[in-house]
């Protein structure tokens, strides 16, 4: 385990440089004390590392020094391996030099462990898309706002919020996160972080100003963000009745949403609860027809109604001719 930590601690300085006792231990899940024996171990092996003191202070290693071992166990070779289908690459340009990474580090593995890397390349695949999912072009946004993240730049965003208003904003990027094929951009505004959707954006213009730095982490701030919509309280209860051949698929399609167990409510239908968000949120439940009934709160029952007319209005007369 210790040879494993060694080998962590010098690839942690080889990519970011100097960095404090203090981060060196929360990464490597030790104590201080525990990094400084390590330090001396290193050095003790060869490995030109050093301290230096002071509030700008740290642990380094020389800057000529580059290692080749990989080190990596047979686990982790497998893991590298898993294939994941490369839409994201593939939007951000870089889906070429992925698989050129990764026939370099199958090349560069100990040969006991290449052989189980190439099995899991062919007999693991991981899709993060849904089913029928279509494959929506990369946002026009991507491109200026990928340059502003690599180049450190300032970002100016025409963006529609989530209410459909129209708003600008100037912006400190700190980088991009693609969830189940929605790219979103991870950025302060005004000091707060915020999560803006590239497809929500109308127009992106690199500034030539340099962004602030965030000093968490992409993975860190992504976290507290996503935390911020999934535990966000959902105000709305909407009590439906549901016909009870449809009952099984309608709760595993809505299994995050249900507030409570089933009701019987007569011989054909049975009583659900649901906590949605907002009223928008909630119109999915017209997917189902007749078979499922609103019956709470009123004004559920009255945008579904209004929704339902203006689908029966679309359809009551013949469409137009084509246009010859």
């Amino acid at each position: 385990m210790r040879a494993d930590r060694l080998l962590s601690m010098m690839m942690l300085l080889q990519s970011h440089g100097k960095l404090s006792a203090r981060t060196l231990s929360k990464r490597l899940e030790v104590s201080t004390r525990t990094v400084m024996r390590d330090v001396a171990a290193l050095s003790a092996t060869g490995v030109p590392v050093y301290t230096e003191r002071g509030p700008n202070g740290g642990i380094a290693l020389l800057p000529d020094f580059r290692t080749d071992v990989t080190g990596l166990t047979a686990e982790e070779s497998k893991a590298l391996f898993v294939l994941l289908t490369d839409r994201a690459h593939a939007d951000l340009g870089l889906a070429p030099a992925l698989r050129s990474a990764l026939r370099k580090v199958m090349a560069a593995l100990p040969e006991n462990h290449r052989g189980q890397a190439e099995a899991t390349s062919r007999l693991v695949l991981v899709d993060p898309a849904r089913w029928r999912g279509t494959r929506a072009p990369a946002p026009d946004a991507l491109a200026p706002v990928q340059e502003a993240v690599f180049t450190g730049r300032r970002l100016h965003l025409r963006y529609r919020d989530g209410k459909g208003a129209l708003t600008t904003r100037t912006t400190d990027p700190h980088g991009l996160v693609n969830k189940a094929g929605t790219w979103y951009l991870v950025a302060s505004h005004r000091g707060a972080h915020r999560l803006f959707r590239l497809d929500r954006v109308l127009s992106a213009t690199v500034l030539d100003q340099q962004a602030q730095h965030s000093p968490h982490e992409l993975a860190d701030l992504w976290d507290q963000l996503r935390k911020r919509v999934d535990e966000a309280p959902a105000q709305l209860v909407a009590t439906v009745a549901v016909r009870r051949p449809l009952l099984p698929r309608f709760l595993v399609f809505h299994a995050q949403d249900l507030e409570g167990d089933p009701e019987d409510l007569d011989e054909d239908r049975a009583l659900v609860r649901l906590r949605f968000r907002a009223v928008p949120a909630a119109t999915t439940l017209l997917s189902f027809g007749a078979d499922v009934e609103v019956l709470d709160p009123p004004e559920l029952r009255t945008e579904l109604a209004a929704r339902a007319a203006a689908v029966t209005e679309l359809y009551r007369t013949d469409p137009p001719p084509p246009a010859s």
